[in-house]
């Protein structure tokens, strides 16, 4: 990577582990102005779950993601180095402690099975030199999305009380707040909602972060199946080392919540 690239990527490094970031780069091919929208679509979209049951964890594991489920994607066993946990995650308004928790794949509430998953997309073969601009090209052959995949499963209305809580959570601080992960401080600039549909009921963000001056963007997105809960957070390594943004990780969360049907 680039100096720069380098700079840039480690805004995201200490919100995602940098184990993550690290086998990304190994890969051998590898505020308030969003906070209401698509609400309407929201409580349309929802359906109860009172009915559902909680998968336990050797069931969790079977609707797990693997490798082969997503084309162009390379899956793995989220190991100790990438997992995180909501002690270790901390903010300054205590009203965002559940966004930070998602964001960085920490168990939210008190699941009754939980299981994570790295995917990492592989970048265009030859991407890198389809163009003759080497900035261009530099963003083609990193335009890598690493996502963690985390999926857990509530007893009774717990699954339904978590996308919930994350809902409020991230309307509350969509201005902004302060955030400290395994010891190291990030600045949420910004949370806007996106679009987006899957499962029973979804929700998405684009979080604006800023470290040193530099910022860079990140994806969280939740969709509630039955019981299940599926987080998705996710990091594009040539948006992180332009500032620039990326797309949410579409096919990830389709190939997930298809199993998970």
């Amino acid at each position: 990577m680039r100096p720069t690239a380098i700079r840039r990527t480690a805004v995201a490094a200490t919100v995602m582990s940098l184990a993550l970031l690290t086998a990304a780069c190994g890969s051998d091919g590898a505020d308030k102005d969003g906070g209401n929208k698509g609400k309407a679509d929201e409580s349309a979209s929802a359906k109860p779950a009172a009915a559902a049951k909680a998968l336990t964890a050797a069931e969790l594991e079977k609707a797990s993601l693997a490798q082969g489920d997503v084309k162009g994607h390379r899956i793995t066993k989220a190991g100790p180095a990438d997992a995180i946990s909501a002690g270790d995650v901390t903010a300054d308004k205590a009203a965002c402690d559940v966004f930070a928790d998602t964001l960085m794949g920490a168990k939210a509430g008190s699941p009754a099975a939980s299981t994570q998953r790295k995917v990492i997309s592989e970048p265009k073969k030859g991407a890198d030199k389809d163009s003759a601009d080497p900035e261009e090209a530099f963003k083609a052959a990193f335009d890598i999305t690493t996502t963690l995949t985390t999926l857990s499963s509530y007893e009774g209305k717990g699954a339904e009380e978590a996308v919930a809580a994350l809902r409020t959570a991230a309307t509350g601080c969509a201005s902004g707040f302060t955030m400290k992960a395994a010891g190291t401080k990030q600045k949420i600039v910004k949370i806007t909602e996106e679009q987006v549909k899957a499962g029973e009921d979804a929700a998405a963000w684009t979080v604006t972060i800023e470290a040193d001056g530099d910022k860079s963007t990140m994806k969280l997105v939740q969709v509630r199946q039955g019981a299940t809960v599926a987080s998705f957070a996710a990091l594009n390594l040539a948006a992180a080392s332009s500032g620039g943004d990326f797309e949410l990780p579409k096919a990830v969360i389709d190939a997930q919540v298809a199993k998970l049907a």
